[in-house]
């Protein structure tokens, strides 16, 4: 007879049976327990962790780069040839319409402007005479003293002598002329931004001396991708910032747009005219924006308060101390001040968390931390 033993196996089953039991109730005991832990923890959270939904207005439209320069600039250029004598601006220095900026030398000018002038003199006085002698001859022959021939020969004169009259006045005029090309004046008002002779220096016709640009006006010439162009008008406004004022947004329109587009970028170039208010802005300054095609008021929050990583953008909001997700319905985007517009699943007043905060577990606790909870920094 066979028997079969099979008690210990039992038993040895049932134990191990057991202490699975026991270590999985100890398991879920412990994750309640951390769900908890976690529920009562509270997270302090910076002010500049959150933002306060307000309404307010939106813009977007075509990017647009460009540089700045002045929308009037004059080149300042040498009529005549001569040596400087003296310049009396330099760059920086304002200047009116025609104030004196230099003087070249004159020496050659002025000798044929005196002889000008001396010529005039003379041919005036042979005019009057000629025209006393013509009036003399007339009541002569009217009193049949002479005969027609002197008459006419008289008037020919008078002609001849006015002629030359003219002529001394025309050479005079243009000595007077060349005279006053010797001083160099400012044709606009603004500032010197280029002084390029100095006293000394050999002036010839048609060299640059001075460029004068007017501050209170400038321009952005930039550009904007031709797909966009349908985006663009004459007159709309132009948004954007330039190095050196990072955190400040300056605005501009549009008053040309070129009819052709670059052929080797596909950009089409456009101007925009910026009143320059206290002569912040100085030309040749690069400039990053877009064009306010389309602009609204609305519910907008910052762009790194959205969670767009789902299938459906979502927020974190503070809804009475704790975190809590929110599916949102955006609106316009504008790149330039990395904000949104919220057309569905926000309120005015509503609080959110915004950069790495927003990532907050749901059902979290959370307190904003205020001024006066900041540590105490150790001596």
């Amino acid at each position: 007879m066979i028997v079969h033993t099979f008690a210990p196996r039992r038993a040895a089953l049932g134990a191990v049976l057991l202490a699975a039991t026991v270590s999985v109730g100890a398991c879920r005991k412990g994750d309640a327990d951390a769900a908890t832990a976690a529920a009562d923890k509270v997270v302090m959270v910076s002010p500049q962790e959150t933002y306060v939904v307000g309404e307010r207005r939106i813009e977007t439209g075509p990017s647009m780069s460009g540089s700045l320069a002045p929308d009037q600039e004059a080149t300042v250029r040498a009529e005549v040839s001569g040596t400087v004598l003296q310049t009396f601006v330099d760059q920086g220095t304002r200047v009116g319409v025609g104030t004196v900026l230099a003087r070249l030398d004159d020496t050659a000018i002025r000798d044929m402007y005196l002889s000008a002038r001396s010529g005039v003199t003379a041919a005036q006085t042979a005019a009057d005479a000629a025209a006393r002698n013509l009036e003399r001859a007339q009541k002569l022959i009217a009193a049949g003293a002479i005969a027609d021939r002197d008459v006419e020969t008289a008037r020919t004169q008078n002609v001849a002598a006015q002629s030359q009259l003219a002529d001394a006045k025309a050479r005079f005029a243009s000595a007077e002329k060349q005279l006053d090309k010797t001083t160099i004046k400012s044709p606009i008002a603004g500032v010197v931004s280029v002084r390029s002779v100095s006293a000394g220096d050999l002036a010839s016709p048609g060299a640059a001396l001075f460029t004068i640009v007017d501050p209170s006006s400038m321009r952005l010439e930039g550009s904007v991708p031709s797909e966009q162009l349908s985006s663009v008008r004459l007159g709309m406004p132009v948004n954007f910032t330039v190095q050196g004022y990072p955190d400040r947004t300056f605005t501009g329109r549009i008053t040309r747009i070129n009819p052709v587009a670059d052929p080797a970028t596909r950009q089409v170039r456009i101007l925009a005219s910026i009143p320059n208010t206290g002569n912040t802005l100085v030309g040749g300054l690069f400039a990053q924006g877009h064009v306010a095609s389309e602009a609204r008021t609305g519910i907008v929050i910052p762009s790194n308060a959205v969670n767009q990583k789902d299938f459906v953008p979502t927020v974190t909001r503070i809804r009475n101390g704790k975190a809590e997700k929110a599916a949102v319905t955006l609106g316009l985007e504008d790149s330039g001040t990395e904000t949104v517009e919220i057309t569905k699943g926000l309120a005015v007043g509503d609080t959110v968390l915004v950069g790495g905060a927003q990532g907050m577990t749901p059902g979290t606790n959370i307190r904003v931390r205020a001024v006066s909870d900041r540590p105490a920094q150790s001596e």
